[in-house]
């Protein structure tokens, strides 16, 4: 079992990892056990989420074709001024 002591809990980062990681974690004075630190079930990493293919969709739907969208801004802008 991982354990840690009362200086080392600032560093955040290690313990959340552990946590994560499904790991139970001992919180330590003087080597003396005060408690002990468990994740909540079900909390190990999820696998890494698919993102769609944005490129793809802005071909299959626009084609080719460029949106001169900074000259429509800017004529957008210069009728309201």
């Amino acid at each position: 079992m991982l354990s840690i002591n009362l200086r080392q809990l600032r560093n955040t980062r290690q313990l959340k990892a552990w946590l994560k990681a499904g790991e139970t974690v001992e919180l330590r004075e003087r080597n003396r056990v005060l408690g002990r630190i468990v994740p909540e079930n079900g909390t190990r990493l999820s696998p890494p989420v698919e993102w769609p293919d944005f490129a793809a969709r802005r071909r299959r739907i626009f084609g080719d074709r460029m949106i001169p969208a900074v000259e429509m801004l800017i004529e957008d802008r210069e009728d309201r001024f």
